[in-house]
């Protein structure tokens, strides 16, 4: 079962393990995510469509061997949009999944996200580092929504014996982002597609580190199959300057469009870059795809969907 199953990365996730020969039940409320994520699933024997809120409780029949909760606004646009509900769905999201996790005896995996380092004062960043968060930030409500996520997961693994996975999942790209995602990538591939002012907030100097789509979707999949508790670093540690992905982007998309700096966001992170040493170590993933070879296939996709 996979809550947020419609969104970006929870669609991905539902068409591997289809692929793998898994049946999938795919929760969303669709606040964020779509169902064009999944239209081409549907008629796949083995996928089942719930149309839910996690936040709610939740009663699911029959047997169920994994939950993997990815259920949440991830982009500064919808979090900012949707406070409440991000916070809800960090907070009794999480609960009612993992009670439900536990009914069923099934393993837990929670996405969580780089984000719970806030703006680091370590680099890279490691998974036994506690972050720099602002709690009352605009950011804070996501932040503290997974950091929230994952101690209540711990808790259910040591009070109530809920075998549990925490994956912190860096930046993730590549077919099948909205359009209006907010997130730069996207924002980038767009405006350079048609012809409009690429926007790179401050300097431009901020790092990110980026992973293609397949690449994280392997890492969370063996994260699952090792079982290791974690929380795990699932990354890229490929990293660049939000300037430098920009002008990547508009390269790549043969585009005419220029670069103009806007105000930077409250307490966006100056630096991110993960430490994978665990990942490595324990589930032998590393990230395979070149940032070339992603971004040139993510453009194709924006292409065809603005076309």
């Amino acid at each position: 079962m996979i809550t947020g199953g419609a969104g970006f990365l929870g669609g991905h996730l539902c068409e591997r393990l289809l692929k793998l020969g898994a049946d999938v039940i795919c929760i969303d409320n669709l606040l964020t995510g779509r169902e064009q994520n999944i239209s081409h699933l549907v008629e796949r024997a083995g996928l089942q469509f719930i149309r839910a809120d996690v936040s709610e409780r939740l009663r699911v029949p029959g047997h169920i061997d994994v939950i993997l909760h990815f259920a949440s606004p991830a982009s500064p646009s919808d979090y900012l949009r949707l406070p409440i509900e991000t916070l809800q769905v960090g907070a009794m999201g999480t609960w009612n999944a993992l009670i439900l996790a536990r009914e069923k005896r099934a393993r837990f995996v929670l996405a969580s996200t780089s984000e719970v380092y806030g703006d680091p004062q370590l680099h890279p960043q490691r998974e036994d580092y506690w972050g720099n968060v602002n709690p009352v930030g605009p950011r804070g409500v996501y932040d503290e929504a997974k950091r929230y996520a994952e101690a209540l997961t711990t808790a259910f693994r040591s009070s109530h014996e809920v075998e549990t996975v925490i994956v912190r999942i860096f930046n993730t790209y590549g077919p099948r982002m909205r359009l209006d995602d907010g997130r730069a990538i996207p924002n980038f591939i767009r405006q350079a597609l048609c012809g409009d002012p690429v926007t790179v907030t401050g300097t431009g100097s901020q790092t990110r580190s980026i992973c293609y789509i397949d690449d994280t979707v392997e890492g969370i999949l063996r994260a699952l199959e090792v079982g290791v508790p974690g929380p795990i670093n699932i990354g890229n540690p490929d990293e660049r300057s939000v300037l430098s992905i920009a002008q990547d982007v508009i390269k790549e998309a043969g585009s005419q469009s220029r670069v103009v700096f806007i105000e930077r966001p409250v307490d966006d992170p100056a630096i991110r870059c993960p430490d994978t040493t665990l990942a490595r170590s324990t589930l032998g993933w590393i990230p395979k795809v070149s940032w070339s070879a992603g971004l040139s296939l993510t453009i194709s996709w924006f292409r065809q969907q603005i076309s």
